[in-house]
């Protein structure tokens, strides 16, 4: 196995499959034991986020009788309260995390991610960052649980009329296929007990259609229940077999959060590679084998203040997928058709039995009551061997559109790969392999479907490639860039239960359990329980044979092999070149983690790197040489996204001085690419006249929907939600300034706003010329449209104290006392957030009135930075966790 950049040691060690997941906002979350671990790669030993799990209160579902209880469903539910009182206090105090699972970045309230967690008690349950709350402990925002419960209960419980599982719980029954003496004595002690509960089965008839095989219908009205009320009346004696049935709906065993959907407006659907999806389905299977689908939308707005949080959920469909318990979920969104996408679901159960479905996207986003089940049955892998389904991935192939790529691990540790063309519906075994001895516990893909990772509780990590329809194994990257971050982990890991990859696709993240009796009973056993290591993928080699040859000399960077500098450059490209959707913010850790590490050993290949990328971006299309002072000349001619991109790069590798080795007790740095002075000029220019061209951009078309508001062409300005711009007197003074540096057409706009009658100035855009400090009142010039100096309050002896003050980057006025989002990038500041036009300009328009009436109302402003767009957060202090975006 590759050796790990970075480590980092957690205090509890997971028990199940895919322990690990990894946000789009660059935040890696382990579920280990009683709680979860929410680490930032950027900081593996800084502030952590915590999730410990309450234990849950049973559902009222019913009573049954006493000589029920012998009966054979209910015989799995009596051994699991049968148990001494420590062990029965220990379960009740401290329920275990049995599934987690990211939401897309935008559903918190602070344009985050919300993190759905599931317990061994079957309950579920979504939490947010403490963005607000100053604590380490994240916050609960949703039940699922007792949200579905309800819906139960206004039914009668007829949707749980469903076959009542009586296996054991296969995603730790897994774990008996090895040798007893290398389980946890836990483990052994759990699948003991499961061995019993193996032989156990209910029969039930199966007279039921095709359809009503996957679907529940919604109840018309609610029937009145016939049941004998006993007690105080609150809750009805029933049979045991109806009582075993609603404790398995209400039992849950896995969640997976699905793809931004794509937002409808009128007839028309928009994709991916322009506006951002307005919801996302939660899907949440149980030990019934039926999977809860919950449509949760976005916030309407984003606030790092005390506003509510506020996400519409909407239970769209119950979907009856396996006879048996649900054991792994997994995504996919498949745009052929830009009017109506589809949206793919693979489930699979314990019997090793997976099935994809699919479901017209339109339908899901606008449903607006519980009906048939939206999902269709597309294909169903049936396993030969009855090994139970640990893990699956799904993904959409980068070089084939139309194919879907399925990769399946099993409880036997074997892997199977299957393609299907989705638009011919043609499925193909592509390969499978025994490779691992134990459990497979974590699939993911990565470049497009290009690689596949997996890892096992035997402790092993490979990696894939499927070449024609052949998988074929390659070897994981060995060689570590830069200097490789000490990390104190004893060499005592045992098994994996799960891995992750980077939003950018360069690193790796798997979760390995220490064999505590290697350790050191008395420094390390109590405290060492499980580690987070990270690895490189960057040099991973995506063909089996390669005969590419290298653009750069080869015999200047002596440290890595020639192929792994190909991968390395290639894979880097295609990781920046991924982030041309316009549907996500800028997160680009890896990348920039990436090129500083290499540019403390060999700073010549990061230079050649980054100049293919800028004239990629620029030179291909304009015909501009990789000459930095050519490429100045262009930047009218290039896209936001590649605008923010270039200054992120710019500023955080080119121009960063990175700390090498220490001669003499002094540190050493290493300036822009062998320090020469003009190239650093020319850098920082560029740097300049990016950051100068956005902002054109930006008071550019706050001007035009000023003019558009104050003469009431466009009539938006009235609606809730929608961007108005703030602080136009405050550009009219910038714009003052910078007359002789900025283009002619924002000169025109200019003297347009300024012709404006004050009568006719919209009181919605807040036109203030003159400006208070927020802290003694006195007046502020405008100076910089970055901060500012107010005058002091003028007293006997003089001027007071003068203070200095942030103005927003989005409207140049001073920002207030009360928390504002901040840029983590740039350091900047921002009370008012981007029109999202900004960030989808192609170039600079020609006529940015034509660019306002395009906009559509369901284009909120965007929690970006408009200068690097990356996410704007709230500032927390060092000891609290915050996510690194760059």
């Amino acid at each position: 196995m590759s050796s790990s950049f970075q480590s980092s040691i957690l205090v509890a060690s997971p028990s199940y499959p895919n322990s690990i997941a990894w946000s789009e906002e660059n935040l890696v979350a382990v579920a280990s034991g009683h709680i979860v671990t929410i680490l930032n790669p950027a900081k593996p030993f800084g502030a952590r986020g915590l999730i410990t799990i309450p234990p849950g209160k049973p559902f009222p579902t019913g009573l049954i009788d006493k000589k029920d209880l012998l009966s054979g469903c209910m015989l799995h539910i009596a051994l699991s309260r049968d148990s001494s009182a420590q062990e029965k206090q220990y379960r009740e105090n401290r329920p275990c995390v049995r599934s987690i699972s990211w939401s897309p970045i935008g559903f918190a309230p602070n344009s985050g991610c919300l993190l759905a967690v599931c317990t061994t008690e079957g309950h579920v349950r979504l939490y947010r960052m403490p963005f607000r709350e100053f604590s380490s402990e994240w916050v609960e925002v949703m039940d699922i649980s007792n949200m579905l419960y309800s819906y139960l209960t206004t039914t009668n419980f007829q949707a749980a009329s469903f076959r009542a599982s009586e296996v054991a719980d296969p995603s730790q029954a897994c774990f008996d296929e090895g040798d007893d003496d290398d389980l946890p004595i836990s483990i052994m002690r759990k699948a003991i007990k499961h061995r019993r509960l193996n032989a156990l089965t209910v029969m039930e008839d199966k007279a039921c259609s095709q359809k009503e095989k996957y679907t529940f219908n919604a109840p018309r009205s609610q029937e009145k229940s016939s049941k004998k009320v006993v007690g105080d009346g609150s809750q009805s004696l029933i049979t045991a077999e109806e009582y075993a049935s609603r404790s398995a709906m209400l039992s849950s065993l896995i969640v997976a959060w699905s793809p931004c959907l794509p937002q409808t407006s009128g007839r028309d659907i928009s994709t991916t590679n322009g506006l951002t999806g307005g919801c996302s389905v939660l899907a949440v299977g149980g030990k019934s084998g039926v999977l809860s689908l919950w449509r949760i939308r976005k916030p309407e707005s984003y606030s790092i203040t005390n506003s509510p949080d506020s996400n519409k959920t909407l239970l769209v469909g119950l979907l009856n997928a396996h006879d048996t318990w649900i054991t792994t979920i997994s995504w996919g969104l498949f745009i052929s058709d830009a009017s109506d996408p589809l949206l793919l679901l693979v489930t699979g159960c314990s019997n090793g039995s997976v099935k994809i479905w699919h479901a017209c996207c339109r339908r899901l986003v606008e449903s607006s009551e519980l009906s048939d089940s939206p999902f269709s049955l597309l294909k169903e892998v049936i396993a030969t061997d009855f090994a139970m389904a640990s893990v699956v991935s799904l993904t959409v192939s980068g070089q084939s559109p139309n194919k879907v790529l399925l990769a399946i691990g099993k409880g036997s540790g074997s892997i199977e790969v299957w393609t299907c063309d989705i638009l011919v519906r043609r499925f193909e075994k592509a390969g499978s392999c025994d490779v691992h001895n134990h459990v497979v516990t974590g699939l993911a893909w990565a470049f497009d479907g290009c690689c596949l990772y997996s890892c096992s509780q035997d402790d092993s990590t490979r990696s894939w490639i499927l070449y024609g329809n052949s998988l074929s194994e390659v070897p994981i990257p060995s060689n570590t860039p830069g200097v490789k971050g000490s990390a104190d982990v004893p060499d005592a890991l045992c098994s994996c239960f799960g891995l992750a990859v980077s939003p950018g696709n360069l690193v790796v993240a798997v979760v390995r359990g220490f064999a505590t009796e290697l350790l050191n009973q008395m420094y390390e056993a109590r405290a060492l329980k499980a580690a987070v290591e990270f690895l490189w993928i960057g040099g991973q080699q995506l063909e089996i044979s390669s005969t590419v040859c290298p653009d750069f000399d080869v015999k200047v960077f002596l440290d890595f092999p020639e192929k792994e500098l190909i991968s390395w450059e290639n894979n880097i490209l295609w990781s920046l070149n991924q982030h041309e959707p316009l549907d996500k913010p800028l997160v680009v850790w890896d990348v920039v983690a990436a090129l500083l590490a290499f540019k403390q050993s060999i700073p010549k290949y990061v230079k050649h790197i980054v100049l293919k990328w800028l004239k990629s971006s620029v030179g291909s299309q304009f015909g501009v040489s990789a000459n930095l002072s050519e490429a100045i000349k262009c930047l009218s001619e290039i896209s936001s996204r590649k605008l923010q991109l270039l200054n992120i790069i710019s500023k955080l590798v080119v121009l960063k001085k990175v700390e090498t080795d220490k001669v003499d007790g002094k540190s050493q740095f290493l300036e822009v690419f062998g320090s020469a002075e003009d190239e650093r000029l020319y850098w920082t220019q560029l740097h300049s006249k990016s950051e100068m061209e956005l902002r054109d951009r930006l008071v550019g078309y706050s001007f035009t929907v000023f003019l558009g508001v104050a003469c009431g062409s466009d009539g938006k300005g009235s609606k809730p939600g929608y961007w108005v711009p703030n602080g136009t007197a405050q550009m009219e003074q910038w714009v003052a300034i910078r007359r002789k540096d900025i283009k002619n057409h924002l000169k025109l706009l200019a003297d347009k706003v300024r012709t404006v009658e004050k009568s006719r100035r919209p009181s919605i855009c807040e036109y203030v010329e003159e400006e208070e400090c927020s802290f003694c009142s006195a007046s502020v010039p405008f100076d910089s449209p970055d901060s500012a100096v107010c005058h002091g309050v003028k007293c006997n002896t003089g001027n007071g104290p003068r203070h200095k003050l942030f103005r927003c980057a989005v409207s140049m006025r001073v920002c207030p006392i009360v928390p504002v989002w901040h840029c983590m990038c740039c350091q900047r500041w921002a009370s008012q957030l981007a029109p999202s036009p900004l960030f989808k300009m192609p170039g600079y328009p020609s006529d940015f009135k034509s660019l306002s009436k395009s906009t559509t109302d369901d284009e909120h402003p965007k929690p970006w930075c408009p200068f690097c767009g990356i996410p704007l957060k709230r500032l927390l202090p060092e000891f609290l966790l915050s996510p690194s975006f760059v």
